[in-house]
């Protein structure tokens, strides 16, 4: 899949000028509240008819203003889940979910409905109605329903908003499986750096009504030049990690990575399972030698490859650890006492318990 966008439209004071494209996979739609995220994929899915620009699927023209062409949402074939599911009230969810019949032209329903409701664990809510469901539970329903429609494009517009933090990771992980197993292209507003990482392979950073910024989620969220732009957004590092082993005792699992071994607390992931983890810059800290008797549960051996411009009194160091990069923030006078540059071997030092797991 291929969405190209290129569009701009005025609402009120507000105006959104948005150029990107993208593929397969979960793309997140990443930025502060207030954006114009949710305006952006309303105009994606034919809610929001813009002022002006282009929005071109798989060649397929859904809008362009010049040309006065805007296919009806409807018929775009896309599934949509809102913050708040939108669930019809007076239905059960087997109706809930039943109602996806509509979207698909006469086709069978039951097959692909054992394998959602499975797939998303709610076999035993087919009877409740709505308003009998927790909220993490009608966003599953409402997942499951669009999904059912056989859409050729998922939209997500902040589904896991309303949840407490539990639900919130329990959706994670229903998600997680459906960008694995599912594999339908996938487009996902986010203020949450947590979601963002856990879910994304691309990131379109938009801020004030502007992309700011497409690419890769590791090029992307480890980017400390654009913290500004992201708001409360820290510069980091994300790695793709894998889980070799547990301490049931201490709580805490060991990952390998391409840069060595890493040892987390309280991972609620199984042994072989891939993971991936953000590393704050503000949590690595930089040593000349190997220190001992510490706390520090990871000390890697690192090789400096680049050190920032300072500001403000801090300085970004990226560190080579092995075939992975780790992003360092430390103060300038610190910069200077070790004499930081390029090439210089050092030690990279991690808490366990300051490591991100998405």
């Amino acid at each position: 899949m291929t969405l190209s966008v290129a569009i701009e439209h005025q609402l009120g004071a507000f105006s959104l000028d948005a150029t990107f494209t993208c593929g397969n996979g979960v793309t997140a739609l990443f930025g502060p509240s207030g954006a114009g995220k949710s305006t952006l994929v309303n105009a994606i899915a034919g809610l929001v008819r813009p002022g002006r620009g282009r929005i071109v699927l798989d060649g397929e023209v859904l809008f362009d203003a010049e040309q006065g062409i805007h296919v009806p949402a409807r018929a775009r074939c896309f599934g949509y889940v809102f913050q708040e599911g939108r669930l019809f009230p007076h239905l059960t969810v087997r109706q809930n979910l039943a109602y996806s019949r509509w979207f698909r032209a006469g086709e069978r329903l039951e097959a692909d409905l054992d394998h959602i409701v499975s797939l998303l664990g709610i076999g035993d809510l087919l009877e409740r109605r709505p308003a009998q469901l927790s909220g993490g539970e009608r966003q599953r329903v409402a997942i499951g329903r669009a999904l059912l429609a056989r859409p050729r494009l998922l939209l997500l517009d902040e589904p896991l908003a309303s949840l407490d933090a539990h639900r919130r990771n329990e959706i994670l992980q229903y998600l997680e499986l459906l960008r694995d197993e599912v594999r339908i292209p996938v487009i996902y507003v986010s203020h949450s750096v947590e979601e963002v990482v856990r879910l994304a392979s691309t990131v379109v950073l938009i801020a004030s009504g502007r992309v700011v910024e497409t690419g890769d989620v590791e090029a992307i969220m480890g980017r400390p030049d654009l913290r500004a732009a992201a708001g409360v957004f820290e510069g980091g590092t994300v790695i793709d990690a894998r889980v070799t082993g547990q301490d049931m005792q201490y709580d805490l699992a060991t990952l390998d990575f391409d840069g060595g071994t890493l040892t987390v607390t309280n991972l609620d992931a199984l042994i072989g399972e891939p993971v991936r983890v953000r590393i704050r810059a503000r949590d690595v800290s930089v040593a000349l030698e190997a220190p001992q008797r510490i706390s520090i549960q990871n000390v890697l051996r690192a090789r400096v490859e680049s050190v920032g411009a300072p500001g403000g009194g801090i300085v970004d160091v990226t560190l080579a650890v092995g075939a992975a990069r780790l992003r360092s923030r430390v103060t300038l006078r610190a910069a200077e006492q070790l004499a930081l540059a390029p090439g210089l071997d050092v030690y990279a030092l991690i808490k366990a318990v300051s490591l991100d797991r998405h």
